[in-house]
């Protein structure tokens, strides 16, 4: 039975890391002694041993030791004897780009598919998704192929913004780029604010937290949904 929480972010402002995820990760993790945390999504700034280090201060809060995937000798072997994962946020362009170069996200998929409880944070959360064409980030890199686990049968935006109309800018708001995508897909996207987040339980997968999330679907003028509806399309 899937157990998958997908977050928009790890960081509410003003909040420190994960703070608001925590009520949750207890039980989402129970049971796992220690986790497997994914750092590929980083690109620079901070290195994928001081990332790990973030996240497993955090753990140990809860009691929960973690270890950073790039630190195993073989990668495939640890997320088949893996009792949990966090995949963080960062650039979903290389975070895909480094799974599918190191043979890891169909491993991945099936470990979780298993059961094994996975949680995701921004771009952690949009490899989730079908495939990653509804990230905000910019192509940093050149994956070698834009299909992601397919958790859900959906894609994500993680951080959605809404329009603001006393906004000078511009440019193309979130909503308008979705539609954009919809000119040439039909997936579905779900749209989660800062603070949400998706909840998989075996087939059922419902909107979590403390926003309501914005559903788009093609040819279909976008809708609200609240917090712990049931995501079925």
């Amino acid at each position: 039975m899937k157990n998958v929480l997908l977050a928009s972010t790890s960081t509410l402002f003003g909040e420190e890391y994960l703070a608001y995820l925590l009520p949750e990760l207890s039980g989402f993790f129970a049971g796992a002694a220690e986790i497997v945390f994914i750092p590929f999504a980083r690109p620079g700034g901070i290195s994928h041993d001081d990332y790990t280090e973030k996240v497993r201060s955090v753990f140990a809060t809860i009691g929960i030791k973690v270890r950073g995937l790039h630190t195993f000798p073989e990668p495939e072997t640890a997320i088949a004897e893996a009792e949990g994962f966090f995949t963080g946020g960062g650039n979903t362009f290389l975070l895909v780009q480094q799974l599918h170069h190191l043979n890891l996200m169909e491993v991945l998929k099936k470990k979780v598919e298993s059961g094994i409880p996975y949680l995701g944070t921004s771009a952690g959360s949009n490899i989730g998704g079908i495939n990653m064409k509804n990230t905000n980030d910019m192509p940093i890199v050149y994956p070698s192929d834009f299909t992601t686990m397919g958790l859900v049968p959906f894609n994500i935006n993680a951080h959605y913004l809404d329009p603001d109309p006393a906004s000078t800018h511009n440019g193309e708001t979130r909503e308008t780029r979705i539609k954009e995508f919809h000119v040439f897909n039909d997936t579905p996207v779900v749209g989660l604010r800062e603070g949400s987040w998706v909840s998989v339980k075996g087939t059922v997968v419902r909107t979590k937290g403390s926003k309501p999330s914005r559903i788009f679907l093609a040819g279909m003028a976008p809708y609200e949904l609240e917090s712990g509806s049931l995501l079925k399309f």
